[in-house]
């Protein structure tokens, strides 16, 4: 009784303030899953060239576009939770996708409710278990299938006839349109599926780029010569790892046996080709059967293997992409013919970057730039400049706190994010922003076979501890941006490397990392290295 009398006397405060519930912006968060920034034009990267991204782009124009935006854990699940709570891994338990999201703990969507917000979530959720504090929702179970998914509703497991993306697109505009209260504020997360391996795309998609040679990353042959041997133990390159069949839907069709097929492979593809309809199925076949014909009559070995599966999936993994930037499209357009616009704060970002052929790799995990940078844009009406780009260093840990201010609520003390309000509304600090970010992954030995590790990045510089076999990279990123010259062994940046252990140190005294660091027995890392006693969980994120 007293917290409720509590939570309506700073609800009076805060309306008495403002004038009204009216005043507090709506916020709109579009989140998708393993877009990585150099697949947005706006971001100026390799792959602008090829348009992947006009929606986005005109929304970078309209808003400001953080230029450097981090995730502290670089993969689906964990960074799901970090947004959630505002807290790094260790503190708010989810530090694998092995793991399980407490859901009675803080979160921001609960702290929102409590102030008049209607809170909705639609598309993946990957914390498992019903989510908490929406009064609306709709979760793909687990990581989910992007034809004729399956999704958890709060009365129960249903399967709907559709392509992923544009189901939870529907959900959303179905929220706007007809299922939310028109006197109260909203936060409605809109949680893309796409453009998450396996990368398939929308049957309207499947010409997209059919006359277009994706231009090569600089690093698609990197040999990992300077790196320490870490990097060439993974298991997520495109021209060892990436599977014919299951990734780049060679011959998938009625008669491919996937099942029969031996091997620990993610025949998540596979599966779902099977409960495609038959009109999804012809459209697919029209679109591959002529390339992979034409593949099986060229036999390429080697580098030029290796070229042609890099464009297959790059165009399978832009096609997902176009896909969800038609889903924001949708979005900003039902926002205008609801007069909403000028009132929602509109946001785009995805939970992690990806390798997109940079390193010759997919997937993320690793605190290589690549995979660390997030996508950050915004369009705050009347608060954030048109066109604006910020260079800040900000981290998922910081959309907690700001969604928080926007909204009028006092931030918790726990919270270890900041809020990015300031920077948004384009404000003289009176103080530096942020020197530093720091960053720690988990999932090891596991899918991909990226090791534990943990780190420091400031403006100019990375120090990285992959801790299970105590190696060590340090990179000048000014100097060095693909981060290709490990300089940590280097005598002339001695000094330098020591007073970045020293401010990593200080990093994780102040966000109370004490986390297990333990360096592994030589002979686990002998057995781990040699592939023995390796167990690998059935997570895939």
């Amino acid at each position: 009784m007293k917290k409720a009398l509590l939570t309506l006397l700073f609800l009076f405060i805060f309306l008495a303030r403002t004038g009204s519930a009216d005043d507090r912006p709506n916020i709109l968060f579009v989140f998708s899953d393993d877009h990585a920034p150099h697949a947005i034009g706006a971001y100026n990267g390799w792959l602008k060239s090829v348009n992947p991204t006009p929606t986005l782009d005109r929304l970078a124009q309209q808003g400001m576009l953080l230029e450097k935006s981090f995730c502290t854990n670089s993969i689906c699940g964990p960074s799901r939770a970090v947004i959630m709570t505002g807290k790094h891994s260790h503190k708010n338990g989810f530090m694998s996708n092995g793991d399980s999201f407490d859901w009675n703990q803080q979160t921001f969507p609960k702290l929102l409710q409590k102030v008049g917000y209607q809170t909705a979530i639609y598309g993946k959720s990957h914390l498992k278990g019903k989510p908490q504090g929406f009064d609306d929702w709709a979760v793909l179970p687990g990581q989910g299938l992007y034809y004729n998914p399956d999704f958890i509703l709060p009365e129960g497991r249903k399967q709907i006839e559709g392509y992923c993306t544009d189901l939870v697109t529907d959900m959303a505009v179905d929220f706007l349109r007809n299922r939310r209260d028109q006197e109260q504020p909203f936060m409605m997360m809109v949680q893309h599926k796409a453009p998450h391996r396996n990368w398939m795309p929308a049957t309207r998609h499947l010409h997209l780029y059919d006359d277009v040679t994706i231009p090569e990353p600089a690093t698609l042959f990197d040999k990992w010569d300077d790196n320490t041997p870490s990097a060439k133990y993974q298991e997520m390159e495109i021209d060892r790892h990436m599977h014919l069949n299951f990734d780049l839907f060679l011959d998938l069709d009625e008669s491919f046996d996937g099942e029969q097929l031996p091997g620990d492979f993610d025949r998540t593809a596979w599966r779902n080709f099977k409960r495609m309809t038959p009109e999804q199925i012809a459209a697919w076949r029209t679109a591959y059967a002529p390339k992979d014909k034409a593949f099986h009559k060229a036999n390429l070995t080697g580098k030029d293997l290796v070229r042609w599966k890099f464009q297959r999936y790059a165009k399978n993994y832009l096609r997902c992409v176009r896909g969800v930037d038609e889903s924001v499209e949708r979005l900003m357009k039902t926002l205008d013919e609801l007069d909403l616009t000028d009132n929602t704060v509109v946001i785009y970002c995805s939970d992690q970057g990806f390798y997109i052929g940079d390193h010759g790799w997919y997937d993320k995990r690793w605190m290589y730039e690549e995979s660390l940078k997030m996508p950050f844009i915004i369009k705050w009406p009347g608060v954030v400049e048109a066109g604006s780009r910020n260079t800040e260093l900000v981290q998922n840990i910081d959309y907690a706190p700001t969604f928080l201010e926007m909204a009028g609520v006092e931030i918790p003390s726990d919270i270890q994010g900041k809020s990015m309000v300031p920077l948004l509304r384009g404000d003289q600090l009176s103080s530096p922003w942020r020197e530093s970010i720091y960053y720690h992954y988990y999932e090891y030995p596991s899918v991909h076979m990226v090791p534990r590790h943990y780190g420091i990045r400031t403006a100019r510089y990375k120090l990285m501890h992959l801790y299970h076999f105590d190696e060590w990279e340090f990179y000048d990123l000014e100097t060095d941006p693909d981060e290709l010259t490990n300089l940590y062994n280097d005598p002339s940046q001695a000094k330098l490397v020591a007073e970045m252990k020293r401010k990593l140190s200080a990093l994780q005294d102040h966000y109370e990392d004490d986390s297990n660091m333990s360096v592994m027995p030589q002979q686990w890392q002998d057995d781990v290295r040699a592939r023995k006693k390796v167990t690998r969980p059935p997570t895939r994120g």
